[in-house]
């Protein structure tokens, strides 16, 4: 957090600015479609302004700018490695190897249950809750048809298993995040993450498991489809796994981030090289842009699905985060979120209420924005202090705001997720968020948590 304030600011018009910040942004993103650079741009040029009319000097707020960006300097590092490490899981066949066995476990008896627990497995593998609704759910939803299921629970499995790989993968750009903005690792943040999303996860399959026996046909001929793709790709191999126990297996023992990174990395190299041979040249492109499998393959879905990482792909969420960081800077420096907070500073006593201040700080900026990244950014900053000053260990922020944040996101119809999902499953968000059971109950249980003190850990304790 910022050390010191430029100006200051009552309360009540703490809360006009920050209002009027939001509409810029909700009405900038939901009403003209904009990509939220441009909101966050527009935004921040609103603030530059306020601060000349209070007679600030444009050094001192790009000062407190640059000082925002460098509270989160570790994400913007650590997703230049996990493009590397995407592209490099890619073309060892590690990730396609995951999905292939993955499709072995979809069974028509408990349809439900499958879809949720495929998308989880192949969501962590791809770190990308939209890939993985956009890919395997779209040929989920076509199966539901074959299988007489109904498209809506499906859908809300779908979006369950997706959102619970988007939270808890290593690759995932919302994961890294959350553990960054609030300066904890990311293996440690996913390790705490486990206390909520666990019995999550675990009622979900029960809740699936109720729904189990709908379903008639047993027509598997889409996944034999995909699994033969897969096959063609040259890339599926059983040992092909050992990067990802590699990355497990250092996660375990608390390896710090970048350097676990780096060893997948080898070690998938490593594996590529015992089933193909590209050139130092094709490396340098595919840790540039991306793997792609070659032209001469044809894949059909699957060669969407395999043609990712590299670090041009973290290049869009790289500039969202430092444009919301300078954003958050420059509320800190001009006094807003400090007059905001104080406004609440005399309620804010437990880790209960703290817990729920923050959460519903994520959760209303997803309703109000509909930007899922901005959610976990701003309640991450405006929070970090509250949680310092009652002694609570900021990788309880982090887990609060992945919960109520990174999940809450595809619940709202009008964010950036609900709208993205809607259109490629073709079922309307109303629709699926009654069975979309893992996102509200990351919420809810993280808020009994928080009020019980079960699973929250103090500022000199560690997991």
């Amino acid at each position: 957090m910022l050390s010191e304030t430029l100006t200051q600011f009552s309360p009540k018009l703490a809360f006009i600015i920050a209002a009027v910040v939001i509409a810029i942004m909700g009405v900038t993103m939901i009403g003209f479609g904009w990509v939220p650079h441009l909101s966050l741009i527009l935004a921040i040029c609103f603030l530059l302004a306020i601060g000349l009319f209070k007679k600030l000097s444009f050094n001192d707020m790009q000062a407190k700018m640059a000082e925002g960006v460098m509270s989160g300097i570790g994400a913007i590092y650590l997703f230049f490695f996990i493009g590397l490490m995407i592209a490099a899981l890619m073309m060892s066949g590690a990730i396609p190897t995951i999905m292939y066995y993955g499709f072995e476990m979809i069974s028509p008896e408990f349809y439900y249950i499958s879809a949720f627990v495929l998308t989880s497995i192949i969501g962590i593998a791809l770190g990308s809750s939209l890939t993985t609704a956009a890919t395997l759910g779209v040929a989920f939803i076509g199966m539901s048809n074959a299988f007489d299921a109904n498209v809506a629970i499906a859908a809300g499995a779908i979006v369950s298993g997706a959102f619970f790989g988007d939270k808890m993968s290593p690759l995932s750009d919302t994961c890294t995040i959350a553990s960054s903005v609030v300066g904890i690792d990311l293996f440690a943040h996913i390790r705490n993450m486990m206390y909520t999303t666990v019995p999550a996860w675990i009622i979900t399959v029960a809740l699936f498991w109720f729904f189990s026996g709908q379903t008639v046909s047993s027509d598997l001929s889409q996944v034999q489809v995909l699994q033969g793709q897969l096959i063609d790709s040259g890339l599926v191999q059983g040992y092909a796994v050992l990067p990802f126990l590699v990355l497990v297996g250092l996660a375990v023992f608390r390896v710090n981030a970048i350097y676990t990174i780096i060893c997948t990395i080898i070690v998938a190299l490593i594996i590529t090289y015992l089933h193909s041979t590209p050139s130092i040249e094709q490396l340098g492109g595919y840790f540039f842009a991306g793997y792609t499998p070659a032209e001469s393959l044809d894949l059909g879905e699957v060669g969407g699905l395999l043609s990712r990482g590299g670090v041009q792909s973290m290049f869009f969420t790289q500039t969202i985060v430092i444009l919301a960081l300078s954003l958050g800077g420059l509320l800190s420096a001009l006094g807003i979120l400090p007059a905001l907070l104080s406004g609440i500073k005399d309620h804010l006593t437990s880790s209960g209420r703290a817990i729920f201040a923050a959460a519903m700080s994520a959760l209303s900026i997803n309703v109000l924005i509909g930007e899922q990244y901005l959610s976990l950014l701003l309640s991450g900053t405006a929070f970090r202090s509250t949680f310092e000053r009652l002694n609570l260990h900021p990788k309880n922020l982090s887990r609060t705001i992945e919960d109520a944040g990174t999940v809450i996101n595809p619940l709202v119809p009008w964010s950036v997720c609900g709208v993205f999902i809607s259109q490629a499953l073709g079922v309307p968000v109303i629709d699926y968020l009654p069975y979309a059971f893992f996102c509200y109950l990351s919420l809810l249980l993280t808020l009994l948590f928080g009020f019980t003190g079960i699973t929250i850990s103090k500022a000199d304790n560690s997991l």
